[in-house]
């Protein structure tokens, strides 16, 4: 599962600007849509997965547009083409899609329906069936188009170096990580089925299939899981859909008889052979190409939630200890960069690149590391205030001394994932007085968040302002949802339950992780964002009859003391401060030694 340098998979975008223009590869699309007689085409980010991260064969955006983000989606007329994306990316859309060629939009400000109904109202556009779900679609057919479903991926008959799938090995999950069997969780699920009158449920996510199965997998560069689909009947035996290749003995003695593996190319068969059954599918996360080929077939969708989805956010026990024991191990690795950084960086010499260099050696020590959960956002300066600024070899900077640095990295452990951002001061100097108070109201905003504790029911979306009122109070916000999920050694960004406006009414459960990550952004010049991880946990301090929640926190490092207006803190506020160091120094600090336990000391003494 781990590969070079850590990595649990090669994933790199290729530069194709020099050998191929933007400009060609635009007109060779347009050339395709032509021959296929339709008006344009929409390319989502997703592969057919639909998960944010994807291999470099899925990067369809990437190689037609320059955009890297994670978030985005571009549709492509025969007179004009835009590229949308939500607020984490503008500026970075700004930086990589030709304005010459792309409209760059806002996707909550100028959604892709609206600019549709507005450019292409009566036309005729294609998509491909596995790269969107059902739900989308009906949001884009709300335009007036006409949506053609095309047989094949146009850009794959003009991207000519396209590289190939990924085939990493598959390989089990130990059961004493996951806190329950394959066996139990197939059957908690096929019960769910059976009670809601269904034969069978698809599962189209990747992560419900590893989570299912208690099996991961190398075939994304920082998420541990092999792309695959999967078939489970009420009966609990599940069919998996990737190249049999990819399984070796050990993974086929754990998942058992009741699980076969398949070739993908056997989906069709398998599908038609649930003609007259029910079964269910998400359309929210499930490629349009499924339902439409179980109706043709004569079975009956039955539209519903992935019922993988909520008991995978729920973490078991087993799972909450990993968590707890990967944060104390990416804590060390944290805590030990952070002193190499404090000396080194008023020196000067260092650029981003090697900064975060130097902290996935620090994070390779550790045991039980596999590799980076993302790679690591190193902005210094004005690159801070870039929400998603990915340093290259073209952009990479020197750390200059008196300036801020925002770092946003996490790791995979074998036992869990880790997501931490922490906005540094290189010194020697003092840093201005509005930078330490803009970072001391999103460093209240964390505090608030993570304090908070709330009646069983709450959701994301009703906790979100809480994070944002310090900075309201001061006429000031940030343009990204204040948290995600995380999962157990499986995606750093894990559904359903998130802190943020737009997120879904999914109530937090007891069991689920989230990130809490106010930020501050002020471009030209630097941004602000400090991340903990946060535990929904019981709350006994709250009598009645009502259940109550609250939050643990998982992450055990220092906030930069430098940065901190203690006059601007509540005396709640101070003393949690002073109670989180106090904690980790002494959780952390009998795991340090020498300059860095001396750090740690001096980093976690009263405010």
């Amino acid at each position: 599962m781990r590969g070079a340098h850590g990595n649990l998979g090669k994933h790199v975008v290729v530069n194709h600007l020099v050998t191929n223009p933007p400009q060609n590869r635009l007109l060779s699309l347009r050339s395709e849509l032509a021959r296929l007689g339709v008006d344009g085409f929409i390319v989502p980010r997703g592969d057919e997965y639909l998960g944010e991260y994807v291999p470099p064969s899925g990067e369809r955006l990437a190689w037609l547009t320059g955009f890297t983000g994670s978030a985005g989606l571009a549709i492509v007329l025969a007179d004009r083409a835009a590229v949308f994306t939500d607020g984490r990316y503008v500026t970075q859309l700004a930086q990589q899609a030709d304005p010459a060629l792309w409209e760059h939009c806002h996707i909550t400000e100028q959604p892709p329906a609206a600019w549709l109904k507005e450019h292409a109202a009566g036309r005729r556009i294609g998509y491909d069936p596995w790269l969107h779900p059902q739900a989308a679609l009906a949001r884009l057919a709300a335009s007036g188009v006409t949506l053609v479903p095309l047989a094949s991926n146009p850009i794959d008959a003009v991207w000519a170096d396209r590289p190939g799938a990924p085939a990493a090995a598959a390989e089990p999950w130990p059961e004493e990580l996951a806190g329950r069997s394959a066996a139990e969780k197939r059957e908690a699920i096929a019960k769910d089925l059976r009670d809601a009158g269904e034969d069978a449920v698809v599962l189209a996510d990747a992560h419900s299939v590893a989570w299912l199965l208690n099996m991961r997998g190398g075939d994304l560069g920082h998420t541990p899981i092999a792309l695959a689909f999967a078939l489970l009947r009420n009966d609990a035996s599940t069919t998996v859909f990737m190249d049999p290749a990819k399984a070796g003995p050990a993974l086929r003695e754990a998942l058992g008889n009741a699980v076969s593996i398949e070739p993908r190319a056997a989906l069709p068969a398998a599908l038609a052979a649930l003609r007259g059954r029910k079964v269910r599918v998400d359309p929210e996360l499930t490629p349009a190409w499924f339902a439409t080929t179980l109706q043709e077939a004569g079975a009956e969708v039955s539209k519903g939630t992935d019922p993988v989805r909520m008991p995978r956010a729920c973490k078991t026990g087993a799972e909450q200890d990993g968590a707890r024991a990967a944060h104390r191990r990416d804590a060390r690795a944290m805590i030990r960069f952070l002193h190499w950084f404090a000396v080194e960086a008023p020196k000067g010499g260092l650029t981003e690149l090697a900064v975060g260099e130097r902290l996935l050696a620090f994070r390779q020590a550790e045991d039980r590391f596999r590799a980076e959960s993302f790679p690591a956002i190193t902005g210094a300066g004005e690159h801070g205030a870039i929400i998603h600024y990915r340093a290259t070899e073209a952009t990479d900077r020197a750390v200059r001394p008196d300036e801020s640095f925002l770092i946003d990295s996490g790791a995979q452990y074998l036992d869990g994932t880790t997501d931490i951002t922490r906005t540094l001061w290189t010194g020697p100097g003092m840093p201005p007085a509005e930078l330490r108070t803009r970072y001391t109201l999103v460093l209240r905003g964390m505090v608030a968040l993570a304090t908070t504790r709330f009646p069983e029911g709450v959701a994301g979306p009703h906790l979100d302002a809480i994070a944002r009122r310090p900075l309201w109070e001061a006429g000031l916000d940030y343009d990204h949802g204040t948290g995600h999920g995380i999962g157990a050694f499986l995606s750093v960004h894990e559904g359903p339950a998130a802190f943020s406006r737009n997120a879904a009414n999914i109530p937090l459960q007891e069991g689920m992780i989230l990130s809490d990550e106010p930020g501050f952004y002020l471009p030209g010049a630097y941004g602000i964002r400090i991340e903990n991880l946060l535990l929904v946990r019981p709350d006994p301090r709250v009598p009645g009859p009502k259940r109550w929640l609250g939050f643990e926190t998982l992450t055990l490092v220092p906030f930069e003391r430098a940065l901190i207006d203690t006059a601007a803190l509540t005396p709640a506020e101070h003393g949690w401060i002073d109670a989180y160091h106090a904690r980790i120094l002494a959780e952390i600090g009998p795991g340090l030694d020498g300059a860095a336990a001396d750090w740690l000391r001096a980093a976690c003494a009263p405010l």
